[in-house]
């Protein structure tokens, strides 16, 4: 609930003392006995005002938790294949006499440079829509520190260890193996 409407709430409330059926019955012999529409706190009419709003909230996080778990996947599939692709290159390099921690360094610079890249334009594309997704939002600042914060620093430690595993095991390859493999 808006915490404005939190305030209003309480004061109306506490106004009405919390007993709806005796306010009720109040306002009905006042009226003569017509039927009088039933009486309940605002603080219940605002949660329920509120409910498709927060029904919303709760789609659009559950959404957003399963893109970032989707991009989590894609980001080390792709970093993976892109790194097993090179594979003969490491083997070749290692034959040649290339040091092992030279060449993971290499590969997992490579990948974390496509994936800041990516991060970048994530964040750039993100902040061009806040306008868009502000209609959409109920009670949430459109630029949220946290999740602007939170979200590309997990992508790019996913896109690290996406890296990084297959970099390490294609270095510990022996080259002559390495280079058999295409």
């Amino acid at each position: 609930m808006v915490p404005a409407c939190e305030d209003a709430a309480r004061r109306c409330d506490a106004r009405l003392g919390g007993d709806a059926e005796r306010f009720h019955a109040d306002i009905q012999k006042a009226s003569g006995g017509f039927p009088v529409a039933r009486v309940r706190p605002i603080s219940e009419v605002v949660v329920q005002s509120a409910a498709n709003e927060d029904f919303n909230m709760l789609l659009l996080t559950i959404f957003g938790a399963s893109a970032l778990i989707l991009a989590a996947i894609g980001i080390y599939g792709l970093m993976a294949y892109s790194v097993e692709q090179r594979t003969l290159e490491m083997g070749i390099r290692m034959a040649l006499g290339a040091d092992r921690a030279a060449i993971r360094k290499l590969v997992v610079w490579h990948g974390m440079r496509l994936a800041l890249v990516g991060v970048a334009i994530g964040i750039g594309a993100a902040f061009g829509l806040t306008r868009f997704i502000a209609s959409f939002l109920f009670g949430v600042k459109t630029w949220d520190p946290l999740v602007f914060v939170t979200v590309p620093i997990v992508l790019s430690l996913v896109a690290l260890l996406a890296v990084w595993m297959p970099a390490a095991r294609a270095s510990r390859l022996d080259p002559l193996k390495a280079l058999r493999i295409e």
